[in-house]
C-alpha cells in the first residue's frame, strides 16, 4: 500500500527538488535489417525504427499527465551499426542520416547506437564506421556515437585508443562554428553495457531481446534536499542510510514508469538504471551532495571517499526498489551538465586529475569536460587510456565524453545548451604522451581477468 504521507513526498520531489525520469529509452533490434546494399540497408532501417517506436513519444507524454511525473527524454537505442553495415560496402554515414530522420519523424530527443565494438580488434565494419564518425556527427543533431575500446577480459585496444584521438579532434574541428559540439554526442567506453539507456552511450546490446523498454532515473536535487536537512553530527552510518532511502524512493517512481510504459507498448520491461544524473538546475547537483557531507568545495580532499559513499549507498537502496537494475547505475559526475562541478572548476577546487581518481569510484568517467581545442590527439588518448585501465583493472564500466572545443583556451566559456549545459574549459597536462601513445598493440588483460 501507498501511504498518504508517500504521495505528497513524491509531489514535493517533483515540485520542489526537481525529481524527473531523466529517459525512457527503447532498444530496437535491427539485425534482420542486414542487406548488401546501402540504400535498401538505409530503408529497413528507417522503416522497422519508425513502426517499432511510433507510439513511444505519446505513451511517455501519457504517462507524464497521468501521474505527474516530468520525463525529461523519449529516446531510442538500436542495434550497433558496424555490425549491421558489415556486409555493405557503402557510405556508414548514409546510415547515420536514416537513423537521424527516424528520430525526427518519431519526435525522440536522441538515438544512440552509432556504435562498434573493438576491444578485441577491428573488423572491415568497425573500420568503416569509426572513420565516419565525424562526419556521422557533424552533419546530425540526434545521433549519437560509442566506441568500446577496452574490457577487463581482453585488455586494452591501444590502436583503437589512439584512433580515437584522432576520431575526437577531427570531430571538434568539423562542428568547431557551434564550440565543438558534436564531441558531446561521442562516448569512448571501457565495459560498455548492453542496457545502458543514456546518451550519448546508448546502444542495443547483441544479448538484448527483439525490443525492449529501460528507463533512467534522475534525483540529485531530492537527494542533496535530504542531506541538507541532516544534522552535522550524524555519522556516516546515518549519513548511507538516508541515501538509500531515499534512493529507494527516487527508483521506485522509475519501476512505476518502466512497467506502465512496458505495458502500453507491449514491449518488455528491461531495466531501471539507478544512475543519478545531474542537470544545470539550482540544487539538482552531485557536487552539492558531495558538499552536504561535509566537503567544503567539490574536489577538496575527501571529495573521492564522499563519492563512493554516495554511490554504493545509491546502489544498495535503488536495487531494492526494482526488479531489475542495470544500465550504469551509480553517481555521474558530467562536468557541464552539474552546476555544482561548474562551481568548483570555475573556482579551482575541481582539476582533470581529481576527476579522474573520482571516477575509480563513480559508475562512469571522464564526462562532458570541455578542453583547449589545441590538446594533440595524443593526449586525448592517453586520458582515454588511462581511464580505459581503471575500468580494465576495476572491472567496471568507465567513460570518456571529451570536448576539444575549437578556438578556445583554458579558462574561456562554453555554453552547449538544453541539459548539455556549459562552463569553463579545464587546463589539461601540457607533457607529451606520443610515444606512449604511438605503440600500439594491445595491453593484456589484468590477473584478475582470469575467473573462469
Amino acid at each position: 500500500m501507498i501511504e498518504p504521507y508517500e504521495v505528497v513526498e513524491t509531489i514535493n520531489m517533483i515540485s520542489s527538488e526537481s525529481l524527473d525520469i531523466r529517459t525512457i529509452t527503447m532498444g530496437i533490434s535491427l539485425r534482420d535489417c542486414v542487406h548488401s546494399d546501402t540504400k535498401a540497408l538505409c530503408t529497413r532501417v528507417y522503416n522497422k525504427i519508425t513502426c517499432v517506436a511510433r507510439d513511444l513519444v505519446q505513451v511517455g507524454e501519457t504517462i507524464e499527465r497521468k501521474y505527474g511525473i516530468p520525463i525529461i527524454n523519449k529516446r531510442i537505442s538500436v542495434t550497433p551499426i558496424s555490425i549491421i553495415a558489415e556486409g555493405c560496402e557503402g557510405d556508414c554515414v548514409e546510415l547515420a542520416y536514416a537513423l537521424e530522420r527516424a528520430a525526427k519523424e518519431l519526435g525522440v530527443n536522441f538515438i544512440g547506437g552509432y556504435s562498434a565494438l573493438v576491444h578485441k580488434g577491428y573488423t572491415v565494419g568497425d573500420k568503416r564506421l569509426v572513420e565516419s564518425i565525424p562526419e556521422a556527427l557533424s552533419n546530425t543533431e540526434r545521433v549519437c556515437a560509442s566506441v568500446n575500446v577496452a574490457t577487463t577480459k581482453a585488455g586494452i585496444n591501444m590502436d583503437a585508443v589512439a584512433q580515437m584521438g584522432r576520431v575526437i579532434k577531427q570531430t571538434a574541428y568539423l562542428s568547431a562554428a557551434r564550440d565543438s559540439i558534436a564531441c558531446t554526442k561521442l562516448v569512448v567506453f571501457t565495459n560498455a553495457q548492453e542496457d545502458n539507456p543514456f546518451m550519448a552511450g546508448a546502444f542495443h546490446g547483441v544479448g538484448e531481446p527483439e525490443s525492449v523498454i529501460n528507463v533512467g532515473v534522475s534525483g540529485p536535487g531530492v537527494m542533496h534536499s535530504a542531506l541538507s536537512k541532516l544534522g552535522r553530527e550524524a555519522n556516516f552510518s546515518e549519513l548511507a542510510e538516508l541515501v538509500k532511502k531515499t534512493a529507494f524512493k527516487i527508483t521506485r517512481m522509475g519501476q512505476l514508469v518502466a512497467t506502465e510504459a512496458a505495458k502500453m507498448l507491449n514491449i518488455p520491461f528491461g531495466v531501471v538504471d539507478l544512475s543519478l544524473a545531474p542537470t544545470i538546475a539550482v540544487g539538482d547537483s552531485v557536487a552539492l551532495i558531495l558538499e552536504d557531507m561535509g566537503i567544503e568545495k567539490c574536489g577538496a580532499h575527501g571529495t573521492t571517499a564522499a563519492l563512493a559513499l554516495l554511490n554504493d549507498a545509491v546502489k544498495k537502496g535503488g536495487v531494492m526498489a526494482s526488479s531489475h537494475v542495470g544500465g550504469l547505475s551509480g553517481a555521474f559526475i558530467p562536468v557541464c551538465e552539474d552546476a555544482g562541478m561548474i562551481e568548483a572548476v570555475k573556482c579551482g577546487a575541481l582539476s582533470l586529475e581529481k576527476l579522474e581518481a573520482m571516477t575509480c569510484v563513480c559508475s562512469v568517467g571522464l564526462d562532458m569536460i570541455p578542453i583547449p581545442g589545441d590538446t594533440p590527439d595524443s593526449t586525448i588518448s592517453a586520458i582515454i587510456a588511462d581511464e580505459a585501465a581503471i575500468g580494465v583493472v576495476n572491472n567496471k564500466t568507465t567513460a570518456v565524453r571529451i570536448i576539444p572545443v575549437s578556438g578556445k583556451k583554458a579558462g574561456d566559456q562554453v555554453e552547449f545548451g538544453g541539459l548539455l549545459g556549459g562552463g569553463i574549459i579545464m587546463p589539461v597536462n601540457r607533457f607529451s604522451s606520443e610515444n606512449f601513445v604511438r605503440r600500439g598493440g594491445r595491453i593484456p588483460a589484468p590477473i584478475n581477468s582470469l575467473r573462469n
